[in-house]
């Protein structure tokens, strides 16, 4: 009997995924709950588990095919007689995107707005136990070259993900491993000039979801500098208070409630455009997202109701987020209804930046490092902690006038701290 698998309805309005990885191949005998597929969506990264036990007769699209929800993904040879139609939902027994081990229905969930699928693979041990291997393709890579079985290799990332150093260590502890394959790494830089690296996956999402910003909202810049020295001093005396209360305090809490305030003032900056109806929506909550650079690639969390939370609770829950971000544990929920992003390269370097909106919010600001600089003061020089803030605004519904004014007012809250012990 042959088995017919379609591709099922993910549900949020999906209706077409794309196949990021298959796990099983051809011939190879597959068990029921069995991870088969890794599925992308514009929303989530799905694990599609086996709902029979069989042979796997045919892969129907290859990796980067796109497909539509109801199409025939895969055909497996089983015993039992089935129905052509898929039956109920298949099932995982364990999610990476809450860390549970407990059976739940469908599919295995993981984030991917600005997110990649965390190169996972199966893996054999000798003696035969399976186990995930998770690594980036990069790592994959430099482990072909260097001749390295992954599944011997103990990672160092979150959830066990084997990073370059990992490879390396390896190498330098078990030397015959890859003895065999060290000639041939002294030549592929003298003799690859070109490499191709598919255009799939996440960065493929990502690329789409930009050109769809870029192509719908026509983008305007504005950038402003602010006089951080006040907040720099305001910090360091709060921050072990925070400690004493397990929360590492950094600027962010305090941009983000400057930000809040600065949008009560400038609704339009916290709102979207519906198309449809020709209509712009003001938004009166402020769910705040904050990019989040991981492993493999970038990710927005988003702080749900921020104007409702203090400093340390903002604090405190920017911490989790980022950690759930970097070990691949947020939910689908954690990247939803924000309505004003903030992307900050300060930690890395930079003095300016043009952020593209991460639609279909109408504008995005960019947080650039801290550092002294010589600046006039009452007609003297004098050393202060400045910043550069930038914001990037979708030019239909913000004028140039009213981002500025934004600006002029969240960075008065910036300069002015004490000020926010006056507001929750």
């Amino acid at each position: 009997m042959v088995f017919e698998f379609k591709l099922p309805d993910i549900g949020e309005g999906v209706h077409e995924g794309e196949i990021a990885k298959w796990l099983v191949q051809t011939g190879q005998a597959i068990h029921e709950d069995q991870p088969m597929v890794e599925v992308m969506t514009d929303k989530v990264t799905v694990e599609i588990t086996s709902p029979v036990a069989g042979t796997v007769g045919s892969l129907i699209y290859k990796e980067g095919d796109v497909v539509r929800v109801g199409n025939v993904i895969i055909q497996i040879q089983t015993d039992k007689a089935a129905a052509v139609e898929s039956p109920e939902p298949a099932k995982v027994s364990s999610s990476k995107a809450n860390g549970q081990a407990a059976e739940q229905t469908v599919l295995e969930e993981r984030p991917t707005s600005y997110g990649q699928p965390g190169g996972v693979m199966s893996a054999v041990r000798p003696g035969g136990a399976q186990r995930k291997v998770l690594a980036p393709p990069a790592v994959r890579k430099l482990a072909r070259t260097m001749g390295i079985d992954l599944a011997l290799v103990t990672g160092s990332g979150p959830m066990g993900r084997i990073r370059r150093d990992d490879l390396l260590a390896f190498s330098g502890a078990h030397p015959g491993q890859t003895a065999l394959a060290r000639p041939s790494m002294l030549q592929p830089m003298a003799e690859q000039r070109e490499e191709r690296i598919p255009f799939r996956g996440m960065r493929r999402k990502i690329g789409e979801h930009l050109v769809k910003s870029k192509q719908t909202a026509p983008h305007f810049t504005y950038v402003e500098e602010a006089d951080m020295t006040t907040l720099v001093k305001f910090r360091e005396d709060l921050a072990q208070d925070a400690e004493t209360q397990g929360v590492k305090l950094t600027y962010l809490p305090f941009i983000i409630k400057a930000v809040i305030e600065g949008l009560k003032k400038y609704p339009k900056l916290n709102s979207t455009l519906d198309e449809a109806t020709q209509e712009i929506v003001l938004k009166h909550y402020y769910n705040i997202g904050v990019a989040v650079a991981t492993e493999d690639g970038l990710i927005v969390p988003v702080i749900k109701n921020a104007h409702l939370k203090s400093i340390f609770q903002l604090a405190a829950e920017i911490a989790e987020l980022s950690q759930k971000a970097r070990q691949n544990k947020l939910s689908l929920s954690d990247l939803q209804g924000g309505t004003f992003t903030l992307t900050s390269i300060g930690s890395i370097g930079g003095i300016f930046s043009a952020p593209i909106i991460n639609f279909p919010e109408v504008a995005i600001m960019g947080i650039q490092k801290i550092e002294k600089r010589p600046v006039v003061r009452n007609d003297e020089i004098v050393i202060r902690e400045m910043t550069y803030l930038s914001i990037s605004c979708d030019h239909r519904v913000v004028d140039g006038s009213e981002a500025a004014l934004f600006m002029k007012d969240m960075i008065n809250w910036l300069e002015h701290p004490a000020r926010f012990l006056l507001v929750h």
